[in-house]
């Protein structure tokens, strides 16, 4: 006789029939009296096995309707690719990517000056609390909150590039803008790391509970200076990043 409290067990055949499709992406699960009466188990003993499926965010309360399978449509995002000027962009390298997956963009743009944090100047190599030009985008896939982008560039380099200032897109995006103006990315520097979502990242992001976020941090570097600083925070249960090394020649049409 299993020694699993019953709660586990409801959530791990809850868990099965999911994974299963018994129960697809934006379906309601039963009732909770419903799986009282099918596992013979008491109404906080359900309420329990179904917080853990919410803290794995595989389901989510839908406004007093009882619980739905959250969707996880995964977009794919080629980090090697993303911004490298040696591929074909129609657009900024974002509109690309998504239109290229036969999905739907949409961003919002805020552009503000900002005191460089610690973080900021180290990786930029400027002084603490130097200004900085923030270009922040609120980015959607298919309508559905993507990922939130925070690039912070030098002043120096705002200088020779005015637009960076300026509020809205660039339509061309800002790699190919200063490569326009002879500053070239030439290299970059990613980090990447998981956490659980601030609050306000949990609202931009409309994660449910026990989603997490991925943070792409990269540096990006002229032939003799860092010229930007770009942090991204992905839904965990959105999004995947890749990155192609070396000759690939083997991995003929899957590419």
């Amino acid at each position: 006789m299993s020694t699993q409290p019953l709660y586990r067990r409801v959530a791990d055949i809850l868990r099965s029939e999911i994974s299963s499709g018994a129960f697809a992406p934006g379906a309601r699960l039963p009732s909770e009296r419903e799986l009282c009466d099918r596992f013979d188990a008491s109404r906080n003993t359900v309420r329990n096995g179904l917080k853990v499926l919410v803290s794995e965010g595989l389901v989510a309360p839908s406004q007093g309707l009882g619980y739905e399978v959250r969707s996880h449509e995964v977009f794919s995002l080629n980090a090697s690719r993303f911004e490298n000027l040696t591929f074909p962009q129609n657009g900024d390298a974002y509109n690309t990517d998504v239109t290229q997956a036969g999905r739907r963009p949409h961003q919002e743009f805020r552009v503000e000056m900002q005191p460089a944090s610690a973080e900021v100047a180290e990786r930029l190599q400027i002084a603490e609390g130097a200004t900085t030009v923030l270009r922040f985008c609120h980015r959607y896939v298919d309508g559905v909150p993507w990922s939130t982008q925070a690039t912070n560039y030098p002043m120096w380099l705002v200088e020779r590039a005015p637009r960076l200032a300026e509020p809205g897109d660039i339509d061309e995006g800002t790699t190919r803008y200063l490569a326009g103006i002879e500053v070239e990315q030439v290299g970059y520097f990613d980090a990447i790391s998981t956490r659980m979502p601030t609050p306000e990242e949990s609202r931009l992001l409309q994660t449910g509970d026990g989603v997490p976020v991925l943070v792409w941090r990269r540096t990006g570097y002229s032939v003799d200076k860092p010229i930007r600083f770009t942090v991204t925070t992905l839904r965990g249960d959105l999004n995947e990043m890749n990155y192609e090394i070396g000759d690939l020649t083997a991995l003929g049409g899957e590419k």
